[in-house]
């Protein structure tokens, strides 16, 4: 009985998580899929479409299908919103990819508030919140973008407010402010992405992606920020280091 897509896919998946198919490799191609598998070329074609989906192959025009060479961001959230980490003077995007970051776009505004920031914040509706954008980058390609709001009237005319926030970044700043994060939550949800946002990551077309949003508070539980988070889901494992 001919394979299925899905059963293709998992046959090329295991080879290259075996490391018979190393990244940068040229997958079979969907003539030797139809000669092995016995499906007609629309079965390959989905089978090599599936793993490019799954952020595991990239398709070049007129060439192939490869394995995919970047290698996936491990992303482990106790190590990176460590006290230990920024309050040395380290950035919080360092625990995730070591010496790879490179920071673009950064852009730092005030606004008034949208209605779930200021709810998460405890503000006012419409109260005015400094706004920070940017994007991550790890080996020339966009893999993050990230949106942090705090309350301006904390923040306004600090170093919080200049694209550089220094050592340890914004939450070693808040902490210089009285106004330490103590404790974080984080929400996560995983859907397809916009046009505008997959032009922003660069993903491959059926690439999903990952939003995340997070909320610092202060000892005496206030909120002090909120970061809306988009992660190129093909590049990332999430990793939750839990103690019963």
């Amino acid at each position: 009985m001919p394979e299925t897509a899905r059963q293709i896919a998992d046959d090329l998946r295991a080879r290259i998580e075996s490391g018979e198919l190393t990244p940068g490799d040229r997958l079979p191609g969907e003539p030797s899929l139809v000669r092995t598998y016995g499906v007609a070329k629309m079965t390959a074609n989905q089978a090599l479409k599936i793993l490019v989906g799954e952020g595991l192959a990239v398709a070049r025009t007129g060439s192939g299908t490869y394995v995919r060479e970047f290698r996936p961001i491990r992303r482990v959230a106790n190590d990176r919103l460590a006290k230990s980490r920024w309050g040395g003077g380290q950035s919080i995007w360092s625990a995730d990819i070591s010496q790879r970051p490179l920071v673009a776009d950064v852009r730092v505004y005030e606004m008034a508030a949208p209605h779930q920031v200021s709810r998460c914040l405890g503000l006012e509706a419409g109260a005015p919140v400094l706004v920070r954008s940017r994007k991550f980058l790890v080996e020339e390609r966009p893999v993050q973008m990230a949106t942090s709001y705090l309350p301006a009237e904390l923040v306004r005319g600090t170093r919080i407010a200049q694209e550089d926030t220094g050592p340890g970044g914004s939450y070693a700043r808040l902490a210089e402010l009285g106004a330490e994060p103590v404790r974080f939550s984080e929400e996560l949800r995983a859907r397809m992405p916009s046009e505008d946002e997959r032009a922003d990551l660069a993903l491959a077309p059926g690439t999903p992606v990952m939003e995340i949003c997070r909320i610092a508070y202060t000892r005496d539980d206030r909120p002090v920020e909120v970061n809306q988070m988009l992660l190129d889901a093909g590049s990332y494992v999430l990793e939750y280091r839990l103690s019963s």
